[in-house]
């Protein structure tokens, strides 16, 4: 089995995301690297190389996220999901303030804090974007309605 997306296949996920992250909602041509494939489900817990299956991300989510699917939050500490683009709405589990990516459930929470959304190098960055019109970028705020 191969686990790498062919070129038709990515380009069918980068299209369907707007060619933004599905996680923090950076648009690829504002990205210093270039985006990548997730696999929502990784392989090591044999998510397939399939349509249903991959996000479009960038680096810094993919790198944060790894093989994770899940997390632990809150007090008392409870096992949750991380987001799952494919399932859920961003909406429902995240809303933006300004360049604040700040959460709205126990899935937003979790993946907020492993993606590391709101460190200080991704705020000056999503700052930086705002600052020239390219944060949120239009594909970035249809996808927030999806």
């Amino acid at each position: 089995m191969n686990n790498k997306a062919n070129p038709s296949l990515r380009k069918q996920v980068a299209d369907r995301a707007y060619h933004v992250c599905e996680y923090c909602l950076i648009h690829e041509d504002d990205g210093f690297w270039g985006f990548e494939t997730d696999h929502v489900i990784s392989r090591k817990h044999e998510g397939p190389t399939t349509l249903d299956n991959l996000a479009w991300t960038c680096p810094c989510c993919n790198r944060n996220k790894g093989t994770d699917i899940s997390t632990i939050v809150g007090n008392p500490a409870r096992l949750t999901s991380l987001f799952h683009p494919r399932r859920d709405a961003w909406a429902e589990h995240f809303v933006l303030h300004q360049v604040e990516i700040d959460s709205l459930s126990d899935i937003g929470t979790g993946t907020s804090r492993l993606l590391k959304f709101n460190e200080d190098i991704r705020l000056k960055e999503r700052r930086s974007l705002q600052q020239v019109g390219r944060y949120p970028s239009v594909e970035a705020l249809a996808r927030m309605k999806e």
